[in-house]
């Protein structure tokens, strides 16, 4: 027989922060990947917030509550994953116009 699998259940912090960092311009894959929530959770969550306020975990003795310091280091990660992606779109960008600064100058064939 089976064991009942038990939902992670999320502070109503957690939720809101999800949805900030989604707000902010981060994607939504991205801040579920980094905060480790189903992408789906997090577009649910980003529906409701625009319609009220969301709402808090459940019981308490199921819940995952997730600590103050959990929730730092998830904005945090959240905060290195844009920031790599920041940095790769300008090492891309930096290597094409070198290119093409290349490609003017004499004596550069490819």
């Amino acid at each position: 027989m089976a064991a009942k699998q038990l939902r992670a259940q999320y502070t109503q912090e957690f939720k809101l922060e999800a949805v900030r960092q989604v707000g902010a311009g981060q994607a939504i894959a991205v801040v579920a990947k980094v905060l480790g929530i189903p992408k789906t959770s997090l577009g649910n969550w980003g529906r409701l917030a625009a319609k009220g306020p969301l709402s808090g975990a459940g019981d308490a003795d199921k819940a995952a509550r997730v600590s103050p310091e959990q929730m730092e280091i998830a904005r945090l990660r959240a905060e290195v994953a844009r920031l790599r992606m920041e940095r790769d779109i300008a090492k891309k960008a930096a290597a094409y116009f070198a290119q093409d600064t290349l490609r003017g100058t004499t004596g550069f064939t490819k």
